[in-house]
């Protein structure tokens, strides 16, 4: 890793992806049991070997194509800083009502500090209210951590902390805030939401309903984890950060079933042509209304209606075809495949996309339009080369991961992607 201070820069979609932050999954996704599992947001618990298994996967494709960051590292190297460490900790602790272990913790070396703010601390049993509390931990373990996406987005040049819809994945974010905010590791401007809505209640908003489809275009998911005041919020800093004409397309989402949590489990983008979507929703008629902000220098200009997402890029000069999640041919097949992250799709180039192996319909349909399907491991080993021209889109094992309840895009959280030309 680079000691200079990486350049933020994300400016679409399916720029050819330079840099991208992960969480390898460790000890924080076993530490859930089915008692905390809805707690944790989980409809189930998961096998951490075998989802190790699969993520490697993830990781070998990306590493052979991009600059990976991992969590852990940045974290680790920002806790070696004792005016960083005390100012997380002491966040943390105030954050999480747990004043006590202030001490204890900014006293651990940076390794076993970091492990601690991501798998987990247990309660020290000292007094009769501790003993008799149905928490086991001080410190919750970070059980959906490996889903980077949500906590934080790089929109431009500058990094949204974003402020989550739970309070569980609370820490998550200010993990994120000290990253992008230590200004060791990367070269932008921080917007903290929690910090631009004054602590809200009524404002959230999460990474994995955030698209920057292009430099002028931003397309919002409206549903459980991003409310109206949210974006608002964000559009707010949309015009005070720039001059122009520039679009914020927001999409309401059900907030049923949880499949729908956000908005790139329903739309997400392939090719300079191409986009995934989830054809009941997002090309069906249906409540869920599409609207359009227009903003001219730095104002909110218009605030309409419009006839669905593509109808209403095709009239700012994107022509996207529609790839039907789960195949046109059978209703089921596109609400089974929709559920395990059939939508949910990671582009690392124009046209190169990555995505599970368990959906097969949804492959089946990519493949009629041009996207030849090759495995993770063909990649990893050399057998098929990412540079080959043509479309492709790269299957990783998924029996494990979808149980989580995301895909490849909500794994990976871009940094840098390489300038569309349009």
């Amino acid at each position: 890793m680079e000691n200079k201070p990486l350049p933020l820069s994300v400016q679409s979609e399916i720029g050819q992806l330079e840099a991208v932050l992960m969480h390898y999954p460790g000890a924080e996704v076993e530490n859930m049991t089915p008692r905390n599992a809805q707690r944790a947001l989980y409809s189930d618990i998961l096998n951490l070997s075998i989802a190790r298994r699969e993520y490697n996967q993830l990781l070998g494709v990306l590493q052979k194509h991009s600059t990976v960051y991992k969590v852990t590292d940045l974290l680790t190297k920002l806790l070696t800083s004792e005016e960083h460490k005390k100012r997380l900790i002491g966040q943390i602790c105030v954050a999480e009502e747990v004043p006590d272990y202030f001490d204890y913790l900014t006293n651990l070396p940076p390794v076993t500090l970091a492990t601690i703010l991501i798998e987990g601390l247990p309660l020290k049993v000292s007094t009769l209210t501790d003993f008799l509390r149905e928490e086991y931990y001080a410190l919750k373990p970070l059980y959906n951590f490996y889903f980077t996406r949500d906590a934080s987005a790089v929109i431009g040049n500058s990094a949204l902390v974003c402020k989550m819809a739970n309070s569980v994945r609370m820490r998550e974010a200010m993990i994120m805030d000290a990253i992008f905010g230590s200004g060791l590791f990367f070269e932008g401007k921080k917007l903290n939401s929690y910090e631009l809505s004054h602590h809200n209640p009524e404002v959230k908003i999460e990474g994995g309903d955030l698209l920057v489809v292009r430099e002028d275009i931003l397309v919002i998911g409206n549903g459980s984890r991003t409310t109206t005041q949210g974006i608002d919020m964000l559009v707010k800093e949309f015009c005070r950060n720039g001059s122009g004409k520039k679009h914020v397309i927001v999409q309401q989402l059900p907030e049923s079933p949880e499949s729908f949590i956000h908005l790139d489990m329903v739309f997400t983008m392939l090719d300079r042509d191409k986009a995934m979507v989830y054809k009941p929703l997002i090309l069906d008629s249906s409540r869920y209304q599409t609207v359009h902000i227009q903003i001219d220098n730095g104002k909110v200009a218009k605030i309409s209606s419009a006839g669905g997402i593509l109808s209403l890029l095709r009239k700012l000069g994107l022509e996207l075809e529609p790839v039907v999640c789960g195949g046109k041919a059978d209703d089921w097949d596109q609400e089974r495949e929709q559920w395990h992250s059939g939508a949910n799709f990671l582009a690392i180039a124009p046209g190169k996309v990555l995505s599970y192996a368990r959906n097969i319909h949804t492959l089946e349909e990519l493949n009629k339009h041009g996207f030849h399907v090759v495995s993770a491991a063909e990649v990893i080993d050399g057998r098929y080369n990412l540079t080959s021209p043509g479309r492709c889109v790269i299957t990783l094992e998924g029996s494990e991961l979808p149980r989580g309840g995301g895909g490849p895009r909500c794994m990976t959280m871009p940094l840098r992607r390489s300038p569309m030309s349009w």
